[in-house]
């Protein structure tokens, strides 16, 4: 048997040692590359509609097996808020407030997303001028579009065609009188069916600060200097003596009563998808809604009627949507913006969440794209969005503050709680001002 020199051993155990060494080191490389990054993402959607956006992030998870995606539905923007101010921020946080923008941008809440779409050429011209719109402050963009929302008429066909009417009212005047027709009243008075509940704050249509209205009536919210101009401009008042005098048709009191017995606005149970509500306003998401609880409704959609001396508005509404952004005090910001941009960019990811959730696509290629599922009464939603009168409400720093005060007027005006209304209306505008001025000016 042939000897082994020192030297030779000495070298051959040298390279034993190194091969163990490198073989130890790629074990680890590997153990390294295993560990996945978590990501929390933080959205309001709950039950169904959670479940949809989580289906569209798993997409997202495929291609990135390096990341690891838990998301937490039912957040609210005190939640988010909180979060941030104890410096214990989620990675991503979604927002149905896109009036809130005015705060979060503001306070510097959600960090400036300008770095990141420059870095990564993002043409922001993809996405409608209102929803560029509520995702800004000041020129500072902290947030962008997630699908958005437009508001519009629901109305049963059944109930239309017992009442003799032939196609949906585009005009308050016929508003009103078509209501009048559609209501059903038992021996007592009792409304078992009402045409169009006008309460302020009845289900999702019909929010206390008026905003989803004031695009059908022309009403601006502030004048050229960022005053509030509520009192100043006919349309307000115009506006609620519509809705007060349709009130006083039913009775203040009958319509409470209606109210108190209806069904959960986010249930089945839903009183318009139930055949106790007539016509509605809501949003496109109700179509989802009406096909996984009521397939079988008879009902269609179109846009809300206008103001009689403003018929040129008609196929317009109001219009905002979901906003989603990096809080301050995040982790992993470089992973966390990939997935912002690619849930809001990208084709796919729209089109099959809008299909799940029925909300409006947010860029201009994905409202035109072939993976949307075509629905007509969906498609009314998607033309009141790109409508060039649709509008939403001004983002102001003070965030929900002004639209709080208004609702809180509308609510005593509809009680029959305001004797003079030009008056209640001046009151409002000095309130509305002033919380403006407080939270760092009016409308800029």
């Amino acid at each position: 048997m042939r000897r082994v020199t020192g030297s030779l051993l000495a070298a051959l155990v040298l390279g034993a040692v190194l091969a163990a060494a490198i073989t130890m080191g790629s074990a680890h490389a590997g153990a390294r590359s295993a560990k996945k990054t978590t990501l929390t993402v933080w959205v309001g959607w709950s039950a169904r509609e959670l479940r949809v956006f989580k289906s569209v992030v798993a997409d997202y998870a495929k291609q990135h097996r390096d990341l690891n995606i838990k998301v937490v539905g039912s957040i609210n923007d005190t939640k988010i808020t909180n979060a941030i101010r104890s410096g214990n921020a989620p990675d991503v946080v979604s927002s149905f407030t896109s009036g809130m923008v005015g705060v979060f941008c503001g306070k510097g809440a959600w960090i400036d997303l300008k770095p990141f779409l420059s870095k990564d050429h993002v043409d922001l011209s993809q996405f409608p001028k209102t929803s560029l719109y509520y995702t800004q402050f000041k020129g500072k963009r902290c947030a962008l579009p997630l699908l958005a929302d437009s508001y519009g008429l629901y109305y049963n066909k059944t109930l239309f065609k017992k009442a003799g009417i032939s196609r949906p009212p585009r005009t308050f005047s016929e508003l009103t009188a078509d209501a009048k027709k559609l209501t059903q009243r038992d021996s007592s008075g009792k409304i078992k069916v009402i045409g169009y509940d006008p309460y302020w704050g009845f289900y999702s249509g019909n929010f206390a600060d008026m905003t989803n209205y004031a695009p059908l009536f022309g009403a601006q919210y502030y004048d050229g200097k960022g005053k509030a101009a509520l009192a100043s401009r006919f349309a307000w008042s115009k506006l609620l003596r519509w809705q007060k005098n349709l009130m006083d048709w039913y009775g203040y009191s009958n319509v409470v009563r209606f109210n108190a017995g209806a069904g959960d606005e986010f249930s089945a149970s839903n009183a318009f998808e139930v055949g106790k509500v007539a016509m509605m306003m809501d949003g496109e998401w109700r179509v989802a809604f009406i096909k996984a609880e009521h397939p079988n409704l008879n009902y269609g959609t179109a846009p809300m009627p206008v103001d009689d001396a403003h018929k040129n508005l008609y196929g317009a509404g109001s219009v905002n949507g979901t906003i989603i952004g990096l809080p301050k005090g995040g982790h992993n910001v470089d992973q966390a913006w990939e997935l912002v941009r690619w849930l809001t960019t990208n084709d796919h990811a729209l089109a099959k969440f809008s299909n799940g959730i029925r909300n409006v696509p947010s860029t201009r290629s994905s409202g035109r794209s072939k993976e949307l599922k075509p629905d007509p009464r969906f498609a009314t939603f998607v033309r009141i969005f790109n409508n060039p009168h649709s509008a939403t409400a001004p983002i102001t720093a003070a965030g929900a503050a002004p639209g709080t005060l208004i609702g809180r007027f509308t609510v005593k005006w509809q009680a029959g709680k305001v004797k003079n209304l030009h008056k209640g209306l001046v009151t409002v505008d000095k309130q509305v001002d002033k919380v403006n001025a407080q939270a760092g000016g009016g409308v800029p």
